[in-house]
């Protein structure tokens, strides 16, 4: 199946449409009271915290000369976009370490119900066996995102390289969203990290279509609290309808198994 940015965006789609389902959200409940917490928290921090901020940074980085005050005003939005997006992305790695898990159950019930192969015999216990594995995935995933936006940091400083910069993280952030949710359902079928980004980086524009609408509509007010459980159940269709076909084939070909 050839790679399709719209075909991936139609995965988030189907997985929102797939949260009110009958056995499925019932587990939607607890990401998405996390995500509402969280996000609460980053809107009330900033709006305390702002103004405060904006003025540190101010006196830290421009020297007390009245001369140079009009850098203030050429350098008061660049503060202010890197505030936002610092706070984002850090409430947003909370909130992921703390759903890890229950993301994680998520998917595995999507795939069954997908596969028609729903059980309930398994419930709390299987999710605390969930968490020591799912933690160190997102320590993994945090691991291949923080070299990477640091050198992208750098590059938005250097002149002429950062009029593309804008295009350039919209795309990382796309890839960096397929990644973090598609991982739920390849890790509960024991692809290895590893392995999960040869099989992305297969259909990259069907991942970067995914993400980018995970990424957009995480900016939208009252509709990203609902992104992260409906990223969660897109991202396993997603699995099951392309990416569990292309691994099985793998293992065939090679006559190897995939492993953790």
């Amino acid at each position: 199946m050839s790679a399709n940015p719209v075909r991936g965006a139609s995965y988030f789609t189907r997985g929102l449409a797939m949260l009110p389902e009958p056995g499925i959200r019932s587990f939607v409940l607890i990401p998405l009271l996390i995500n509402v917490l969280l996000f609460s928290g980053a809107i009330w921090l900033l709006i305390n915290q702002f103004g405060n901020w904006i003025d540190y940074m101010m006196n830290a980085w421009l020297p007390a000369w009245e001369w140079l005050d009009f850098l203030r005003y050429l350098l008061w939005p660049l503060l202010a976009l890197l505030i936002l997006v610092v706070v984002y992305y850090s409430f947003s790695i909370v909130a992921n370490f703390i759903a890890a898990p229950f993301n994680g159950f998520l998917s595995e019930m999507v795939e069954r119900k997908l596969r028609g192969t729903v059980s309930t015999d398994e419930g709390w216990s299987e999710l605390v066996k969930m968490i020591p594995r799912s933690l160190q995935r997102e320590v993994a995933k945090l691991m291949y995102y923080l070299p990477r936006v640091l050198i992208l940091l750098v590059l938005s400083f250097i002149p002429v390289i950062n009029l593309a910069m804008p295009f350039v993280w919209f795309l990382f952030g796309a890839w960096m969203m397929a990644i973090q949710y598609c991982d739920y359902p390849m890790d509960n079928n024991k692809v290895s990290f590893g392995e999960m980004k040869r099989l992305l980086k297969s259909q990259r524009f069907t991942a970067v279509g995914f993400g980018s609408v995970v990424q957009v509509g995480m900016l939208i007010p009252l509709v990203n609290l609902l992104i992260m459980p409906a990223a969660v159940v897109g991202a396993t269709i997603y699995w099951v309808e392309e990416h569990s076909e292309l691994k099985t084939a793998g293992a065939s070909a090679t006559g190897k198994v995939v492993t953790r």
